[in-house]
């Protein structure tokens, strides 16, 4: 950014040519000059601009909604359309909401704080009472912001994410939830008391939600992947996994392929889910136009979402036990192989994860019977 002496002056200063060199928003290089008099004249239009070259830089005019936009738009291409749907929610309603109208270069480490700040404070008002955001919730929410900023950065809107500097939300007090799942024993009273609902009405649906809790338990498999489930994915004792439903977005069902690319996968049943699918198959022949193409759990369309919702209340209810969430038959099926011993490995195999780490973070509390083993071995010294 030199200053060049030139011929000429003008009441007596020296005349004096001001160029910077500098780099557009499209990588290209760029130069502009322009004239001053005299020494102190001319650092001083140095250094306007200088000024005005930085505020013609992205950061500069973009603020946390334009780069919203930019981001979502960009992450359509990247993102499960469920995924997508979910993040938009919490950047509106926990960011935009906030900082919406804040250009990106104020937003500073105080900014960042008070943001964390209002979140810690953020009240969910329900029918029933009025409580805050959990750690994980706004852990969640932390985790978005983080990912949206970082594609600022990417993309050199931004030197560096701003909220790295404040960290995570952290709790010395909120302890971890336990996870929830079903011993053996009282999935056979809440199957009991489904079946027992199915045989009862003889209805479609309640048999769809009789062998809906079935493969769930004995498989793992999410919600979305039972949804999507045709006969034609049945082989012999074989079941396999190669799409999902989701049914909380605008408009019809989605069928997509399932989480990642590790959860399309083929999976051995056990003797006791065969038995049922077979049946459950047997009743569907009796269906008009029936073909394989037809979804396990629903025929034309798989079952609601929140039909199943209700159909667990109340067959837990039935059973006289405790109700737990659908996903938490995901966690149940673990719990029931983890203390068996089955390698962690093979668990992963089957719930579909990318990798063992977030199968064994997830699920390592549930091998109590290693820690007995070890223990045993050491009571021998």
């Amino acid at each position: 950014m030199p200053i060049y002496k030139m011929k000429g002056s003008k009441d007596g200063k020296q005349r004096y040519r001001v160029r910077i060199n500098y780099i557009d928003n499209l990588g290209n290089n760029r130069q502009t000059d322009r004239v001053a008099y005299g020494m102190s004249e001319a650092k001083d239009l140095e250094r306007r601009m200088q000024y005005e070259i930085k505020e013609q830089t992205p950061a500069a005019r973009m603020t946390v909604k334009t780069l919203y936009d930019e981001y979502i738009s960009s992450a359509k291409n990247e993102l499960r359309e469920t995924s997508l749907s979910k993040n938009k929610k919490i950047l509106s309603t926990y960011v935009l909401e906030y900082l919406g109208d804040v250009s990106l270069k104020k937003l500073t480490a105080p900014v960042m704080q008070n943001w964390k700040n209002q979140i810690d404070e953020y009240e969910v008002k329900t029918s029933e009472k009025t409580h805050k955001l959990s750690l994980r919730t706004k852990q969640n929410i932390y985790s978005c912001f983080r990912t949206m900023l970082n594609y600022g950065v990417k993309m050199d809107y931004i030197s560096q994410n701003p909220l790295k500097k404040v960290g995570n939300f952290r709790s010395s007090t909120e302890h971890k939830k336990e996870m929830d799942y079903y011993t053996a024993d009282e999935y056979k009273k809440f199957s009991s008391a489904a079946l027992s609902t199915a045989k009862n009405t003889g209805k479609f649906v309640d048999w769809d939600y009789y062998v809906f809790f079935s493969i769930a338990f004995y498989t793992g498999l999410r919600k979305g992947e039972i949804f999507a489930l045709k006969w034609s994915d049945i082989n012999g004792d074989f079941l396999s996994v190669t799409r999902s439903i989701t049914q909380k977005l605008k408009g019809d069902d989605r069928e997509t392929p399932p989480k990642n690319k590790s959860s399309i996968r083929t999976l051995q049943m056990p003797k006791p889910l065969i038995d049922i699918l077979n049946e459950h198959k047997e009743r569907y022949k009796s269906y008009p136009n029936f073909t394989d193409d037809f979804r396990i759990c629903g025929g034309i369309r798989p079952v609601r979402d929140t039909s199943v919702q209700n159909a667990n209340g109340k067959f837990a209810k039935a059973a006289g036990i405790k109700k737990i969430r659908i996903h938490d038959f995901r966690h149940s099926h673990v719990s029931l192989l983890a203390n068996e011993g089955i390698n962690i490995q093979e668990i992963a195999r089957r719930l579909g994860h990318a990798n063992i780490e977030m199968t064994w973070n997830t699920y390592s509390h549930l091998y109590p019977r290693e820690e007995e083993r070890a223990v045993e071995i050491l009571n021998k010294i």
